[in-house]
């Protein structure tokens, strides 16, 4: 026999049609820029197919313990290349964030009236 609807289970279906409606996510631009990488995932990723190799019946949660593992092992003098490169990286990012952003603003800005003038 199907369950019997109350008012209670009525109201609880419509808080979270609302809630489902009220949060939308606007659609990210494709062509944003990507963020930098941080020098954990420049190391990760140089050392992830390492990693597989020593250890083949390793999920994807255990390689990425194992990453976390050597990555804490490691000491400054091991890091700094990938620092350098998370350094690099940060300015890409930086400069092509400005560049989307300026880029943003002149085609919004060039889609005005041209009767804002008149008085």
């Amino acid at each position: 026999m199907p369950k019997e609807t109350t008012k209670s289970t009525k109201r609880k279906a419509v808080e979270k049609s609302e809630k489902a409606s009220k949060g939308s996510k606007s659609k990210k631009d494709p062509k944003a820029p990507k963020r930098a990488l941080s020098a954990y995932m420049f190391f990760s990723q140089d050392w992830r197919e390492r990693i597989k190799a020593e250890n083949p019946d390793a999920g994807f949660g255990e390689i990425g313990k194992l990453l976390g593992a050597k990555w804490k092992e490691l000491d400054d003098s091991e890091k700094k290349p990938y620092i350098e490169q998370a350094a690099r990286d940060k300015a890409r990012a930086e400069s092509e964030k400005s560049a989307y952003d300026a880029k943003a603003v002149d085609s919004a800005g060039s889609g005005g009236d041209a009767d804002d003038d008149d008085d």
